[in-house]
């Protein structure tokens, strides 16, 4: 079970940073909107989020492992 939420989580944050270049590629290089930056600080919150989910996920099977 916990293999399995560890690969999806890898799988999430994999597509979230893939968006977020698609995104910030997309920004003109001028004349920013700001709901353009909101949409890319939102994604980077978000990646951050499942990050730190994913490390503790990792953290708790590692110590399962190693008992």
């Amino acid at each position: 079970m916990l293999f399995e939420e560890i690969e999806k989580l890898e799988k999430e944050v994999k597509e979230l940073r893939t968006l977020l270049h698609e995104h910030e590629a997309a920004l003109p290089a001028h004349s920013i909107r700001p709901h353009q930056m909101q949409g890319i600080i939102d994604l980077e919150d978000e990646i951050a989020v499942k990050e730190a989910e994913l490390k503790s996920k990792k953290s708790a099977l590692f110590k399962v492992t190693h008992l």
